[in-house]
Parts: structure tokens; sequence; C-alpha cells
């Protein structure tokens, strides 16, 4: 069964990031579990179609055509909190484009919204030396949570790509983080984000990675942290949120493929 969160408030915390806040009884089973990228699929359902009550993702795959499935959209938790109840997740709104950001721009206190999860696999390891993070806005979420996780002390590079200064967000943390907002501007998706990578000079010891974002800079830093930079794959959380071109039904289905793909690729160099 999925669970079901009620929207209790929204905050847009800059002019193109909305935070919707679901509570309510349809959470009283939901944990998070330790990873600081945990994230949920949310079930957006389809226009004109009336599902099952209760309703059950199971049921309907069973019993609808798959044409009539809500749409999934995979978004991170930004923060759980299990005594007030309370599930934050974020989106980036691009006007009207898309499913997600713009149900969450219209979403007002009571509305609904089914979704499976949680799933997760990355959290900072205790272990490194130093951890170094990066992504565009739709990592933003997860590395913020990630930063607020670090044990005191821990020294971490955090290189957040965004439109402009307006895009830039506060995050609390006991580590030691050097954090660089990197402003596209009118550069490609993910430019500003590998040029910063490439540029940054290593500190010494064992480094812990995640970079996450649009597919293609995925793709680049890959290659660019295991060849030149002699990372390790076990040490890094490094995967494509979404790829230029394609929303996530078409990434998704395809997305097992793209990354044997640049595997082979890099394995080759």
């Amino acid at each position: 069964m999925p669970n079901t969160g009620r929207v209790l408030r929204t905050e847009w915390i800059t002019p193109r990031m909305v935070r919707v806040v679901l509570g309510g009884d349809g959470l009283a089973d939901f944990a998070t579990g330790p990873h600081t990228d945990s994230y949920v699929k949310l079930l957006f359902p389809r226009d004109g179609v009336t599902y099952p009550e209760p309703f059950d993702i199971g049921v309907v795959r069973e019993t609808m055509p798959r044409e009539q499935w809500p749409s999934t959209r995979t978004y991170t938790v930004r923060r759980w909190d299990p005594e007030a109840r309370e599930l934050w997740i974020d989106f980036v709104v691009h006007g009207d484009s898309g499913l997600a950001g713009p149900w969450a721009a219209r979403a007002r206190p009571g509305d609904l919204l089914h979704f499976a999860g949680p799933g997760g696999a990355y959290s900072p390891d205790p272990a490194a030396d130093w951890h170094l993070m990066a992504g565009d806005e739709s990592a933003w979420p997860a590395i913020a949570a990630a930063v607020e996780a670090l044990p005191p002390g821990a020294r971490a590079v955090v290189l957040a790509e965004v439109g402009g200064p307006e895009d830039e967000q506060a995050v609390a943390t006991a580590g030691d983080v050097e954090l660089v907002w990197l402003h596209r501007g009118d550069r490609p998706r993910g430019r500003p984000v590998v040029e910063a990578v490439g540029k940054l000079d290593f500190p010494d010891g064992l480094v812990h990675v995640f970079v996450h974002g649009e597919a293609n800079m995925v793709k680049e830093l890959r290659g660019h942290l295991r060849l030149d930079r002699g990372v390790p794959r076990d040490r890094m959380s490094i995967s494509g949120y979404w790829r230029l071109g394609a929303d996530e039904d078409g990434w998704q289905s395809s997305k097992r493929e793209w990354n044997q793909r640049v595997e082979q690729e890099q394995e080759r160099g």
C-alpha cells in the first residue's frame, strides 16, 4: 500500500523552488531510515481517470490498463520529522512545464498526494577524510540533508549549481563545510558543476563523493572522477536524476541502458 500525505502548508523558499509539507494519519507508518538521499515515488493521477478506493497502486496495476496508471515522479525527502509527522518535499518549478512542479505550485492545504517508498542508498561516510557533494537544483535537497547530517568538524566541499543568486539557500551544519554556489545564468545546465569539479584542488585523504543531477553532467563527472582523479567506484554515489529532453517516464525506461553504455565507454578509456 502506498502512503497518503495531506498537504499541511507550502512555502516558496526561492523564486523557483516550493516546499510542500505533507502530514496526516496516512504517514503513520512512514519512516526514512539512515539515508540522507531518501526518496519517494509520487503518484499523480491521470486526467479523467477514477481510481478504486482505498487507493492501492498494486490493485491499479493489476486491474487497469497501463495508460491509466498514475504518472510517477521521484523526489528526495528534504526532511522527515516523525514527532510532528511532517514530510518536506522541495520542488523545482519551471512555470507550467512538467507535472510535479505545477502541482506543487498550486497545492493547497488539504490536498492529498499518494506516494511509494522511501528508497535510498547514501549517507556521508563517517570514515571519510572529506566529502565532495555536487549537483544542480534537483540534487540540492539531498545535498542539504547530507550537509545537515555531517558530524562536528567533518570536512566537505559543496558545489551547488543554481540559476542565480536568488536561488541560493541557507543550510545549518556542524560540519566544516565550504559551500560554493555556482550561478548558471545562460550557460548550459550542468556546465558550471563540471567546470568547478574539474578545477577543484582535491584535499588529501579518503574522499566520499555524492554527485547527482542532469544525466549528461553526471556522465562527464563520472569519467573525470574515476579516470582523472582516481576515485574508486565504491567511494562514489553518482547518478542522473533527470536528463535534458526526456520526462521521467522516458528517462527511467532508458536509464539502465544509458548507465551501462556510459560504464562501457569509460572502461575503454
